[in-house]
């Protein structure tokens, strides 16, 4: 419930304090007991690796000295956020290389299933009404270029290093539902362990994933893609519908076609008949072929869906530019994939307050860039969602009460780490 947020100007938690307190202790406690991440550990514990690389991709930091630098800025703050003591570099580093990935890989879709029915409410989607409430993934990859020579697990090209992030999007709450990290060199249509869904659920999907093995797979789980053809695809037009006048100008044909080529034949799609949109962008002056297996749909609903596959899009640039995904504070396959899940974890409580709290057209960027330069500040979430403004202030004295007030910074004893 957002009611936890105040609506006044100051608050005894810091920025980062009250971001924290969306995750709730049952749901992570879980996690570390399951993964038994504790384990044998006394001091850097989960929960000091999760605040730690939370407060990396809030501030952007590129190295785990800056994010060391600036846990140990304040004895108040650390208390504030409920840390015993702030973390070490190479603490850290162990952390990153020996907990395992998969508390923060479990973490993610636990809050996303915690937190999904607040973000469907809060998430403006683009309804088309035809398939008004059916579930709707959209798929896609991103692939995250590394230097070979200190990513050596992750073999690309032969001078290349890379990983790829195979996403499904969940489209009524805009967050991926599922997530698959694999070495840049798989190929999308392999990269989900799973690549069927639940009966009636619409895949929509870009050209990487145009094939035969793998539609037959979606038809037989009674699910309905919408993907792009690949330009030399071998077909035959077995019915041409006639289009609406003075409507939907932006479709040029609607046809019941059947792959004939010996492939389509050898893997069996052959045996299926299929829907056939073509449609004219305007903005990219280019025709494209979009193929469907659903038969009944107006082609306006086809062509609409895979338009949303934009979404995707949008979505793997506001994580790429927003928070830290492209560069890593530890070289090992567990730290790169502990730090992508702990952005993902960044990402949805970042949407779930702008959602929730600020003015309806704020722009991620904007709202994320507000919470950086405040992440220190103990001012309520609300204020800094719709209150601060780049306004011209007066110095005055006194000063404000700030961080560091209630340290004696020169005689702040030094923490054994």
């Amino acid at each position: 419930n957002m009611s936890l947020f105040r609506r006044s100007k100051n608050t005894n938690k810091p920025i980062l304090g009250q971001i924290l307190s969306l995750i709730p202790a049952h749901i992570l406690n879980f996690q570390i007991q399951k993964h038994k991440t504790d384990k044998g550990c006394s001091k850097y514990k989960t929960y000091d690796q999760l605040v730690a690389l939370i407060f990396g991709q809030l501030n952007k930091c590129d190295t785990l000295s800056t994010i060391s630098c600036g846990l140990s800025l304040s004895s108040t703050f650390l208390n504030d956020i409920k840390l015993k003591q702030s973390p070490s570099k190479s603490t850290m580093s162990d952390g990153n290389k020996n907990r395992s990935y998969k508390v923060f890989e479990g973490l993610y879709f636990s809050l996303f299933s915690y937190y999904k029915s607040i973000l469907k409410a809060h998430h403006k989607t683009y309804i088309i009404e035809e398939i008004k409430n059916q579930t709707i993934k959209l798929i896609d990859s991103t692939t995250i270029s590394l230097c070979l020579e200190m990513f050596d697990w992750a073999k690309f090209r032969t001078a290349k290093g890379g990983i790829k992030i195979h996403t499904s999007l969940d489209d009524s709450s805009g967050l991926p539902d599922v997530i698959n990290i694999t070495e840049a060199k798989t190929h999308d249509n392999k990269g989900m362990e799973n690549n069927v869904f639940e009966k009636g659920t619409i895949i929509v999907e870009d050209r990487g994933y145009f094939d035969f093995s793998l539609m037959l797979k979606r038809v037989k789980a009674e699910n309905i893609f919408v993907t792009r053809i690949k330009d030399n695809t071998v077909y035959q037009s077995i019915k041409e519908f006639d289009l609406p006048e003075n409507q939907d100008l932006d479709i040029l044909k609607d046809e019941i076609i059947q792959f004939n080529s010996p492939k389509a034949k050898e893997t069996g799609i052959f045996e299926h008949q299929l829907r056939l949109v073509t449609v004219y962008k305007e903005d990219e002056n280019k025709v494209i072929q979009i193929i469907c297996n659903n038969l009944d749909w107006k082609a306006r609903t086809i062509a609409d869906l895979y338009k949303k596959r934009w979404d995707i899009e949008l979505f793997f640039k506001a994580i790429k530019q927003n928070l830290q995904i492209k560069s890593f504070v530890g070289t090992s396959e567990n730290a790169v994939k502990s730090q992508i899940f702990i952005s993902l974890i960044s990402f949805l409580l970042l949407e779930l307050i702008r959602r929730t709290n600020c003015d309806k057209n704020t722009a991620f960027s904007c709202f994320c860039e507000k919470i950086r330069v405040c992440i220190l500040q103990y001012l309520t979430i609300e204020y800094v969602c719709n209150e601060l403004k780049p306004i011209v202030k007066k110095a005055e004295k006194p000063p404000e009460k700030n961080i560091f007030s209630t340290d004696n910074f020169i005689n702040q004893t030094k923490l054994s780490i």
